[in-house]
């Protein structure tokens, strides 16, 4: 009796399948992007010796490993920090670098001479913000202050930029990142103005390894 012939597979057209399910998977599957908090490290520089920072120009922020939050040494809610931050930061009760007072500041200018250790800052591009953590910090609550902080400056920002521009910091920043291959030579320059009267000086220090 003969042996029937087997049928064959015709396996021609399985690249093709396989091609076309590789781009519907390329197309339809949604990467997840890494967040975190937008900082611009300062440049390495060589043979400086470390600037000297009077007391009165930091504003002490630490958070424990129960997520309390202590301000300057005084317990605080995390809803008071923007406004603590914002009193620092817009004092004014002395002079920068230069020699200049800070003519725009509209905080209550506390300085040493006046009312001792209830002095706050001499001048907002003096002015440093520190923050400390503990190991065991939770992730939200370190966001939560981080955005308190950032808001703090945002704020300045924008009230400084309504009153000498009549248009919201934001717009311009949102103007400039529409127009980033198209440089607008003024509005650079605003933008710079606006950060150079209130420069965004965070620093954070080392978590103890206990």
């Amino acid at each position: 009796m003969a042996k029937r012939a087997a049928p064959e597979v015709n396996a021609g057209s399985m690249a093709d399948i396989a091609f076309l399910l590789l781009i519907f998977f390329l197309v339809t599957t949604t990467i997840e992007k890494d967040k975190g908090i937008l900082r611009s490290l300062p440049p390495i520089e060589d043979d400086t010796e470390p600037p000297i920072i009077k007391e009165r120009n930091l504003f002490t922020i630490l958070l424990n490993r129960e997520d309390r939050l202590l301000v300057e040494d005084e317990e605080m809610e995390i809803k008071d920090l923007k406004q603590a931050a914002i009193d620092f930061l817009d004092n004014g009760g002395g002079v920068n670098a230069e020699g200049e007072s800070c003519d725009y500041c509209k905080g209550k200018r506390l300085n040493t001479e006046q009312h001792g250790d209830r002095a706050s800052s001499d001048h907002p591009d003096k002015a440093i913000i520190t923050l400390k953590h503990d190991r065991e910090t939770t992730y939200g609550r370190y966001i939560e202050v981080q955005n308190e902080l950032v808001a703090a400056y945002n704020f300045l920002r924008e009230r400084e930029s309504q009153r000498i521009f009549n248009r919201s910091f934001a717009s311009m920043l949102e103007e400039k990142a529409k127009n980033q291959f198209n440089k607008d030579e003024k509005l650079n320059d605003d933008i710079k103005r606006i950060k150079d009267m209130y420069p965004l000086k965070l620093s954070e220090a080392e978590p103890d390894k206990n």
